[in-house]
């Protein structure tokens, strides 16, 4: 039961970690850049890791209780999307009601983006892990 709960929680933060790098920092920079929302000249890379590691812990904790013993790929995919919705009315739109942004249009298509490719990543590497043999 421990290594289903540190492999689901893995499933969750490997992906993220990789898709959050490469997405925020190396893919769409320049376009993070000019909407002006994040205003750190360098991101605290650390503190990124540690949200997802929470993140990962949680979801851990809560998929058995979603699938109740019946895990499936599509299942975790319906998870991954519930709990990405919870994340993106905190990560998106409460940032977006609180930030000055210079381009709302452009903040809410690139980060819904961003979330619809994490959540089916990490979705479907959570139903891997979980699968039924």
């Amino acid at each position: 039961m421990k290594s289903k709960f540190i492999l689901t929680a893995l499933a969750y933060i490997i992906p993220t970690m990789i898709l959050g790098y490469a997405w925020h920092l190396i893919i769409f920079k320049d376009l993070y850049d000019s909407l002006a929302i994040y205003n750190r000249k360098e991101p605290i890379i650390p503190l990124g890791f540690l949200s997802m590691i929470i993140q990962g812990v949680i979801i851990a904790w809560f998929y058995p209780y979603y699938t109740k013993g019946k895990s499936s790929i599509g299942k975790a995919i319906s998870f991954s999307f519930l709990f990405g919705l919870f994340l993106f009315s905190i990560s998106t739109l409460a940032n977006a009601a609180k930030i000055n942004v210079t381009s709302m249009t452009n903040w809410l298509f690139i980060q819904t983006a961003f979330h619809l490719l994490q959540f089916s990543v990490a979705g479907l590497f959570i139903g891997l892990v979980n699968r039924q043999k």
